[in-house]
């Protein structure tokens, strides 16, 4: 099914013989390809298997799948802080270096990818922390539990810039 012929007194702006373009495509597992130049304003929600064609139009993507589900910016020195983040519902100090991030809405699985940066003076490197011989029992689909470490010493230290970055499936 396709909305064709739009044309509503002129809006298509820019797009030559506008009243037989296409411009939405809605397929018949909702999903929805935009076309053309196309300006959105409002809310609108699209079906979780939209997909976004590169530039050169050779590759697609899926939207959903290649968003980041989790994000955190965590001050880790003194008093934990949550300088900013996205989809986190607490943060928890657990001792010096160790900290525990809390998922608002939880992943599907504990086997998402997780990606993250460690900032301040040093040689530091944020790994997971926990028992992973036994599973991922530093990371769960609730929570995920990592360390701040320092490479030269390796010593576990507090850092006041750790950012965490969560891929995967929302549950």
């Amino acid at each position: 099914m396709a909305l064709t012929k739009v044309n509503r007194g002129g809006l298509n702006t820019g797009i030559a013989d506008s009243s037989n373009a296409t411009f939405l495509t809605a397929t018949s597992a909702e999903g929805v390809t935009l076309a053309g130049t196309l300006a959105v304003t409002g809310v609108h929600t699209v079906g979780n298997n939209a997909v976004a064609t590169s530039d050169g139009g050779a590759a697609t993507t899926n939207i959903v799948q290649g968003l980041a589900k989790c994000w955190v910016n965590i001050d880790g020195t003194g008093t934990i802080g949550n300088s900013d983040s996205f989809n986190v519902s607490g943060l928890t100090d657990n001792t010096t270096g160790d900290y525990t991030t809390a998922i608002n809405a939880n992943m599907n699985n504990a086997t998402y990818a997780v990606a993250s940066h460690t900032g301040g003076a040093g040689q530091n490197v944020v790994t997971n922390r926990g028992a992973s011989n036994s599973g991922y029992t530093y990371q769960t689909t609730g929570t995920n539990q990592v360390g701040n470490r320092n490479t030269s010493d390796q010593n576990w230290n507090d850092n006041d810039i750790i950012t965490l970055v969560f891929f995967g499936d929302l549950a």
